[in-house]
């Protein structure tokens, strides 16, 4: 039962991750109806924005400390950030909690990226095959990939999380097990639950504000809501900014768990299209849904009992091919799949 429990947890934070990027994904897709295969591009991008704001943060000079020596007797040079420099304990806060500022600092940068990369190149593909979007949002995407290779290096760059997050919290506790049977990482569950608000956010967005419920309306109709004098296009440049923002902040979030480095984004990229598929083309319920169940069931695939099972055959790293054969057997759709997507 622990091994499950932690297992199922594992699954959720695995899932988390895909469906963040899953929904973004699908809001490109759902209102400009474009398949971008440089989505996971702003996956990391957002998670080297977390990279140059500490950088930024870390930013130090050294002096000269008469009261410390090194082991000839000589004083040691001391590096002090500028930040705790200008600022005191709030600069040294700034630092430990570089990954959580990273999200206000990424918002911009990422809707910045989003509508220049929107207006600047996939603008021009709306009404081109698909094959066509594929092959230069992909070209895109190895471009940019370059870019961060050639600024940041080849090797991944570690960004731990705040201290205060740091550790386990023992969740078997809080389900009435005896102490220490399921402990956890803490900032895994941070980004649980940061999935959750955002997720929720979203949805509540598209539903409850005027803008949201113009846009759902042009997902269904785009002739009908431009022919009311509404300049649909404008609002779906900016959920495309919105999808890239949605993106960027879990890419950030996940920093701390996976270290950032320039492949990162193809590595979630085909699995997250995978997820898109089995949610169903366009389906922003259907992409959440499908993040978390192939999220579990890779994390399932994983254990040692499966793996004895099929006599030493380890399957996690199918898992998600193998379920989405499946259900796109028994329902072509996917599980929420609309009638008429990518069935021209």
């Amino acid at each position: 039962m622990e091994a499950v429990l932690l297992q199922f947890m594992n699954g959720l934070d695995k899932g988390s991750a895909y469906a963040l990027i899953a929904l973004g994904l699908t809001l490109i897709f759902g209102t400009l109806g474009v398949v971008n295969f440089a989505h996971g591009a702003l996956f990391m991008i957002g998670a080297f924005c977390a990279i140059v704001l500490n950088r930024i943060f870390s930013f130090s000079f050294e002096t000269i400390d008469p009261t410390r020596t090194d082991f000839l007797g000589n004083p040691m040079k001391v590096s002090t950030p500028y930040v705790e420099k200008w600022f005191g304990t709030f600069g040294t806060s700034l630092i430990e909690y570089s990954v959580l500022w990273s999200i206000i600092f990424a918002i911009p940068v990422m809707i910045a990226v989003g509508i220049a990369m929107e207006r600047g190149l996939i603008k021009y593909f709306y009404k081109r095959p698909h094959a066509d979007q594929i092959l230069v949002t992909f070209g895109l995407a190895i471009v940019l990939q370059e870019i961060i290779k050639q600024i940041f290096g080849a090797n991944p760059i570690p960004n731990p999380a705040p201290s205060s997050f740091v550790g386990s919290v023992d969740v078997g506790v809080w389900l009435g097990m005896a102490e220490f049977t399921v402990v956890y990482p803490m900032w895994r569950l941070v980004y649980f639950v940061f999935a959750l608000i955002v997720v929720g956010g979203v949805f509540a967005f598209l539903r409850y504000t005027t803008f949201g419920m113009v846009v759902r309306a042009g997902m269904a109709d785009r002739e009908t809501v431009g022919l009311l004098g509404i300049d649909i296009d404008k609002r779906f440049t900016a959920m495309f900014g919105l999808a890239a923002v949605i993106t960027g902040v879990a890419g950030v979030m996940y920093t701390p768990i996976l270290s950032p480095n320039y492949h990162m984004g193809m590595d979630f990229l085909v699995l997250c299209f995978v997820v898109v598929v089995v949610g169903g083309m366009g389906s922003l319920a259907g992409a959440v849904a499908a993040g978390f169940l192939l999220g579990i069931m890779q994390s399932f695939a994983a254990m040692s009992e499966v793996k004895d099972f099929l006599l030493g055959f380890s399957i996690d790293q199918v898992i998600i091919y193998l379920v989405a054969v499946v259900i796109l057997l028994t329902r072509p759709r996917g599980l929420m799949g609309r009638k008429g997507m990518m069935e021209e």
